[in-house]
């Protein structure tokens, strides 16, 4: 057995670029009373020309390895190594000096992260050898024979003894996760995402457990041991990174999937019952992604877990043909509020087989791409299944946190520098979610330049590719993307040559501010724009609008044209006349389609207050639906198809925004119009009814009645006489309190849009 050694040098580790790993075998016995597993693991590999194989295996005990057969050197080297001497933090003088040396000690760790601490010596070459394969080198000569030759079998017998990561167990369940450079720590392998090989997995257990893995199950077969124990025998034809390898053990129970024969739902026996009713949709979606991209799931199976709460380590662990997930996610026929979120997990995780499982980044700071499809996948699920309701408020709620949080280099989404310096965990944690949703909403401004078909179409065509058996690569990267969105999606270059490196490779989203006069002689509305940016910057950044900063320059912008929709008396129309670059003041004027035939007066009814509402608060106000009487304008919206990633503040009477509440079925220009209502220094009575009346439209979508119902408390004050408090109240009494036993009703489940507006006011 090897002991574990002091760590070396990047030169004296060498360099381990040539090795390949054609295919991989593993094959462990786990011993759930013990916390052990142990067995052996076998890899066809291309060696490298100086003979010495490195892969990475952590916390690990190695019994033995043999090339071919024949026993053979190896070392071990931990990634985890105690400082050998306190010189690091000698200089610790104050809170700033010892958090710089915590880091610098951090940034050493993931740095031999990225090293193979396990070297194998697999073959020693002879001088003649070497002569001769420089003699062919100068020829040109490369034979094939010679090439199988470097085709090497490694077995590596080893064992693992309570892991503290990447495998878990607890009491009779073990489950592993898809963290980064996590795979290593429960098997030797090459824990590259350039790396892909197909494996063969066998696993046995006791006879009352259930071995859930990767790929497609093969069969099962008793063993001799006394008493007798189960092999679990699994393929994954199709090849993959290490990081995606599942496994989960426990005494599960199995749900064939009713509809479609390759998939099935797997749980603990208590959640059988929640678990039949949670996936009855999901066959659904499984066909829908097929559908929408012409072609038939990657892999050969796919197959969901769901273990305890307390034992997974996060909400949803992703690998190749199987995703385990949290049990929290499952829900009965008398709990819905889990139903959305949970088709919308279990939607997501199913695109990510596609987009990120099957189909992989080409480099680092391709990431974002894989993350962004698979999440513009999970949207159009949401659109088809949920509604375009919901789609168009997720999206629209996603984009405020994008623009509120991408202001420096960590959400800039291509950039090789971050992605070198952050180490892979720019794609965890919350600036992970950031990322992810501004991914989704680059790749949902080129749908709408483009076309929904023609984005289809690119999508199709990427899938194809990787299905075509003499492509050695499914990696994607985002020069090929903007190539396909080129020659596909008929862009222009000059557009795409201007829109990728300020949306992918930069950071910050463009800020507008408008406000706006109505010039009643030319019948023309005057627009006045203030140009901002969210990105901070400062004398510490080395790359701004992601270009080296030799090559900035003052004035880059972001390329299109926003659209201003004007609701007028005569109609709605939209005017495309809002550069996205430009000066940072702009001044923009714009015809008016509709003209005032005289001036209208409405008669003031007695005890009613100058801004048109009564005294009592509980009664609508009979207002003109203009903004004033010198004004055709009803409302004015900026950018109101979210075509692009824009933090917008527009500037326009309170009459205008109760209009917008009132009168546009958008559900984010409902939003829009709650936000800024209930952002008023002063409210008037007007408000609060407008407020009051959309929480009582059942036609309304019922996220934003929450919204209203939520406006409508901060809205309760003195100022108001509390109105806001009395229409919440009263709201609550008619739907909901039986005043015959002076108790709340039963839950009405049967309206479930009417039950949510309903729960917030518990």
């Amino acid at each position: 057995m090897a002991k574990a050694r002091k760590g070396k040098s990047e030169e004296q580790k060498g360099d381990n670029s040539e090795a390949v790993v054609r295919h991989q075998k593993l094959c462990l016995s786990i011993d759930m009373d013990k916390r052990r597993i142990y067995g052996y693991t076998e890899l066809d590999v291309v060696v490298p020309e100086n003979g010495i194989l490195g892969l990475h295996a952590d916390n690990l005990v190695i019994d033995s390895v043999t090339v071919d057969g024949e026993p053979t050197e190896f070392e071990v080297f931990p990634h985890y190594l105690a400082l050998e001497n306190g010189d690091r933090w000698c200089s610790v003088s104050s809170a700033t000096s010892a958090a710089d040396a915590a880091g610098s000690v951090y940034l050493s760790h993931l740095d031999r992260e990225l090293l193979s601490n396990l070297l194998i010596m697999c073959k020693k070459p002879a001088e003649h050898d070497i002569e001769r394969q420089e003699m062919h080198l100068e020829n040109g000569v490369n034979s094939s024979a010679e090439n199988n030759q470097s085709v090497k079998k490694v077995r590596i017998d080893y064992w693992v003894e309570k892991a503290e990561t990447g495998i878990h167990f607890d009491g009779d369940v073990l489950h592993t996760d898809s963290q980064i450079r996590r795979a290593r720590c429960w098997f030797p392998c090459m824990d590259d995402n350039l790396q892909c090989c197909c494996y063969d997995l066998e696993f046995t257990v006791a006879s009352n457990l259930v071995a859930v893995s990767t790929g497609s199950l093969l069969y099962q077969v008793w063993t001799k041991d006394v008493p007798a124990r189960k092999t679990f025998v699994y393929r994954l034809s199709t090849p993959v990174n290490a990081r995606w390898i599942s496994l989960a053990v426990a005494p599960f129970e199995i749900l064939p999937d009713s509809n479609i024969t390759h998939l099935s739902h797997i749980c603990l026996p208590a959640d059988l019952t929640k678990l039949r009713h949670t996936v009855g949709f999901f066959h659904s979606a499984f066909s829908y992604y097929e559908d929408y991209l012409s072609a038939s799931f990657p892999f050969g199976s796919y197959t969901q877990v769901f273990i305890p709460p307390e034992i997974a380590i996060s909400s949803a662990s992703i690998g190749a043909s199987l995703s385990i997930f949290s049990s929290q996610f499952l829900f009965d026929g008398k709990v819905i509020n889990k139903t959305i979120d949970t088709r919308i997990k279990l939607a997501y995780a199913l695109a990510r087989q596609w987009f990120g499982v099957y189909i992989t980044p080409e480099a680092p700071n391709d990431d974002w791409l894989l993350d962004g499809l698979a999440g513009f996948l999970t949207d159009m699920f949401i659109k088809r299944f949920l509604g375009n309701n919901e789609a168009r408020y997720r999206r629209y709620k996603a984009n405020i946190a994008v623009c509120r949080a991408d202001d420096s280099g960590a959400t800039a989404l291509s950039a090789v520098a971050a992605s070198k310096n952050l180490y892979g965990t720019q794609c965890i944690g919350l600036f992970g979610k950031i990322r992810s949703w501004k991914s989704v909403a680059i790749l949902q401004m080129l749908e709408k330049q483009m076309g929904p078909e023609s984005f289809r179409k690119i999508l199709q065509q990427i899938v194809s590719r990787a299905q075509d058996v003499n492509r050695l690569l499914r990696a994607l990267s985002t020069k090929e993307f903007r190539h396909l969105a080129n020659k596909v999606g008929n862009l222009e270059r000059p557009f795409l040559k201007e829109f990728f490196p300020r949306w992918v490779g930069s950071f910050g989203c463009p800020v507008l501010k408008m406000g706006f006069s109505y010039n009643k002689r030319k019948n023309m509305v005057e627009l006045a724009i203030l140009r901002e940016c969210t990105a901070r910057f400062d004398s510490s950044d080395t790359m701004s609008n992601g270009k080296p900063d030799s090559e900035k320059q003052e004035g880059d912008g972001w390329p299109g044209m926003m659209s201003i929709r004007v609701h007028e008396l005569d109609g709605m129309y939209d005017h495309p006349i809002l550069p996205m670059t430009g000066e940072p003041w702009q001044l923009l004027e714009f015809q008016c389609h509709s003209r005032l035939a005289a001036k209208r007066f409405q008669k003031t009814k007695k005890s009613s207050k100058p801004d048109g509402s009564d005294d009592n608060g509980d009664t609508v106000a009979n207002v003109d639906m203009r903004a004033t009487s010198d004004s055709p304008l009803l409302w004015l919206r900026a950018d109101p198809e979210l075509e692009y990633l824009a933090e917008i503040h527009l500037n326009q009477p309170v009459q205008m925004w109760i209009n917008q509440l009132e009168k546009d079925r958008d559900v984010v220009a409902q939003v829009q119009a709650i936000a800024t209502l209930e952002a008023l220094p002063h409210l008037s009575f007007s408000v609060v009814n407008a407020l009051n009346n959309f929480l009582g439209d059942s036609k309304a979508f019922w996220r934003n009645r929450i919204e209203a119902a939520f406006a409508l408390a901060g809205t309760a004050s003195e100022e108001t006489d509390w109105a806001g408090l009395t229409h919440l109240v009263a709201f609550y009494k008619t739907r909901r309190f039986d005043a015959n036993i002076g108790l709340p009703k039963p839950n009405d489940f049967r309206d479930f849009q009417e039950y949510f507006v309903l729960e917030v006011m518990q």
